[in-house]
């Protein structure tokens, strides 16, 4: 039975576009207002630049793409009504036709409840598709009427039913009331948001920076809000979800791209194995680090006497151990002392001179002589990161005096790896990212002739978001600290998918590496799994019991759902890769073609991913393969098929997920079992698990 409103309520929504797009011709009008010809003055194409940079960010605000505008209505008692939508309208009079779900005349709409109405009689949800009105769903604030556990249900379910298309998509028009009071939790301290698979943390956290935005325009606008994601395949995933909010403005990034910002020739392309990493990732290696600096900064070996004219100048071991203590002393930071070292040497020098020249002249006739920069370097070389973690590694010596104290032989050995022929082949791991920024501080920027610094200053943000937070190491954090200006944090993760090798067992252990702050953290637990059916979470519950024992498990939104389709490849015998890989394409067509055009994931261990890729080619599937790309390739999730890497699969959600051999995915992976977990809570409808060898104990 079609709502006998829905007719006025489209009225009111088509008077809506048309207002939105008088204002985007509006700003784009503001472009005539500077006209600039030939020859013009600075000052006018100054203000043009600058008119031209407003005229942007406003039409970017003002895009919608093909989202809806409005999603819902509230009424309060004393009959005021507003429309609640992703971003402001008012009309000729600037009465507001569409209010900003932002603001905080629209937190009824997310917050009230039956017991706490807030001042409403009546909640409106729309269900639309563009600027199609579908249906309405009405909520009556009667306490015999509504539920407090979620509110939309309509609403809720038809998004959650819709397939998926390779890309997070937001949810403004249906968040709860607990998500919502993350979202609008202050903006001073770190806020913690822990939550199971399917609870929504991450798409929370990316509304909290849209509403963070909003609400402290200034000065986080100019501050910059940081957004750090797993990797880059995660990254675009998640890009299109704030442009659809209206804030175009946020820097989405990985670790590995937010270095390279500061030095662009460290390509991130090596693995890392799970020692070293496990290694590179503990806070143990701020010593080694601190040591392998203190190694460079290095004492004669014997007395220098260097020509000057016809009189021999000298400089000895002493001496030179006299200004390396007095740089230490002086100097927080190694290249900074450079400058000093030299005065200090060539005053030196000068003073053993009969007559005692002049500092500079002998520094202005001697810094070229191969004996004095040969010993210049190795009292106090200038020094880049990568030149400094790359001469490092590939000398065993090196490695044991900066490590032997604070690491086991096995350990430190495990960092060793060949210098190459130069610094611009040379290859790094993500791993190496956050002690190429460790040594950085240390070492800080080279200077120039002129004393300025020739390197950039690590950039600061007022507002860092960090997904996936449980998997970054102690190292990695401290990296994300040095970005954080005022210590303003959104940390998202669950410790129960916490699968990195060294990964932090408590959010107690995360906070030990972040800002000290005078504000105490805030955790806010997110308990219902939206995405995930029951059927699907109860399986996946079963091996997080034994992955993690003792943490909460999420409760399903969803209770119906298709039962996991368990299909066995080898009945009890032995079958080839390329045997399971057929068999496993199979399903994958089988399963796509159940959802209707729904995406499919086919979640395999590292062993069999090539065999699966083989097979899905051969076959003629259309597929795509996850991988971390460059920062420099672009493009979400296969929209229909695509072949993840157990590794990748965290955070990502599709219709359906195929999940080959379990087994071997606890066996490869250094967090088996909480991996597992990870790839069994992925699919939004429907799950198939194929194997040949025998299923953990913890599935049956």
């Amino acid at each position: 039975m079609t709502h006998p409103e829905i007719a006025a309520e489209q009225a009111h929504i088509d008077r809506a576009h048309m207002l939105l797009d008088q204002a985007r011709e509006r700003a784009r009008q503001l472009r005539g207002m500077v006209e600039v010809g030939r020859g013009g003055t600075t000052q006018a194409r100054y203000e043009r630049d600058v008119i031209e940079g407003s005229v942007q960010n406003r039409l970017g605000q003002l895009q919608l793409g093909s989202a809806s505008l409005i999603f819902g209505r509230i009424d309060f008692e004393a009959d005021d009504r507003f429309y609640i939508g992703r971003l402001a309208v008012a009309d000729e009079n600037q009465e507001p036709v569409v209010v900003d779900w932002r603001a905080p005349v629209a937190e009824p709409f997310y917050r009230a409840t039956g017991r706490e109405p807030m001042g409403l009689i009546r909640r409106r949800h729309f269900i639309s598709r563009g600027k199609e009105l579908l249906d309405i769903e009405d909520e009556l604030f009667d306490l015999d009427q509504l539920d407090d556990g979620f509110q939309g249900h309509g609403a809720l379910l038809a998004a959650l039913d819709q397939n998926r298309d390779g890309q997070l998509r937001d949810i403004v028009s249906t968040i709860q009331g607990e998500q919502d009071e993350i979202i609008r939790d202050p903006l001073k301290g770190r806020v913690i948001v822990q939550g199971g698979p399917g609870t929504g943390k991450t798409v929370v956290a990316l509304h909290r920076a849209a509403y963070l935005l909003y609400t402290h325009r200034f000065p986080l606008e100019g501050q910059g809000v940081l957004v750090v994601g797993p990797n880059r395949l995660f990254l675009r995933y998640i890009e299109q979800v704030l442009p659809s909010l209206g804030e175009a403005g946020v820097y989405l990034t990985v670790l590995a791209d937010l270095f390279a910002d500061l030095f662009d020739d460290v390509r991130v392309v090596l693995p890392d194995t799970a020692e070293s990493a496990a290694v590179k990732g503990s806070d143990r290696m701020i010593d080694v680090l601190e040591k392998a600096v203190r190694d460079r900064e290095r004492p004669l070996r014997n007395e220098l006497v260097v020509g000057f004219g016809l009189v021999r100048l000298r400089i000895t071991v002493d001496a030179s151990r006299q200004i390396i203590r007095e740089a230490r002393r002086r100097y927080r930071r190694h290249n900074a002392a450079r400058r000093y070292v030299e005065q200090e040497f060539f005053s030196i020098l000068a003073k053993s001179h009969p007559s005692e020249p002049d500092p500079e002249n002998v520094q202005y006739k001697l810094k070229r002589d191969p004996r004095v920069m040969e010993a210049l370097e190795r009292m106090w070389p200038v020094l880049t990161p990568s030149q400094m973690l790359r001469d490092l590694y590939g000398s065993n010596a090196l490695l044991a005096s900066a490590g032997r104290e604070v690491l086991s032989e096995s350990e430190w050995r495990s960092l060793s790896r060949p210098r190459g022929s130069g610094s611009a082949d040379y290859r790094w791991s993500d791993g190496d990212v956050p002690l190429l920024d460790e040594a950085y501080e240390r070492l800080g920027p080279r200077l120039g002739r002129d004393r300025k610094a020739r390197d950039p200053e690590v950039r600061t943000f007022g507002h860092i978001v960090v997904d996936e937070t449980q998997d970054h190491t102690p190292m990695a954090l401290r990296m994300i600290a040095r970005r954080s200006l005022n210590g303003s944090m959104t940390l998202v993760g669950d410790i129960a998918q916490a699968t990195a090798p060294g990964a932090a067992a408590s959010w107690d252990e995360v906070l030990a590496h972040l800002p000290v702050s005078t504000h105490q953290p805030r955790v806010r637990e997110l308990t219902l799994s939206y995405r995930i059916p029951a059927p699907n979470l109860e399986l996946a519950n079963k091996v997080l019991a034994a992955a993690a024992p003792g943490l909460a498990t999420p409760k399903a939104v969803r209770s119906v759902g298709s039962l996991p389709r368990i299909v066995d490849v080898g009945n009890n015998t032995r079958v080839t890769a390329e045997e399971l890989a057929k068999r496993a394409v199979s399903v994958v067509e089988e399963e796509s073609l159940t959802l209707g055009g729904g995406s499919v994931a086919i979640i395999a261990p590292e062993s069999l991913i090539d065999f699966v890729h083989s097979e899905l080619e051969s076959s003629g599937v259309d597929f795509g393969r996850a991988t971390t790309a460059s920062r420099n390739v672009s493009g979400p999730l296969h929209p229909k098929i695509a072949l993840v890497p157990v590794q990748l699969v965290k955070g990502l959600e599709l219709d359906g997920t195929v999940l080959i051999e379990p087994r071997a995915i606890v066996e490869e992976e250094p967090q088996g079992l909480r991996a597992l977990f990870v790839a069994l809570t992925r699919s939004t409808k429907r799950l198939a698990v194929v194997h040949s060898l025998s299923l953990p104990s913890e599935m049956t």
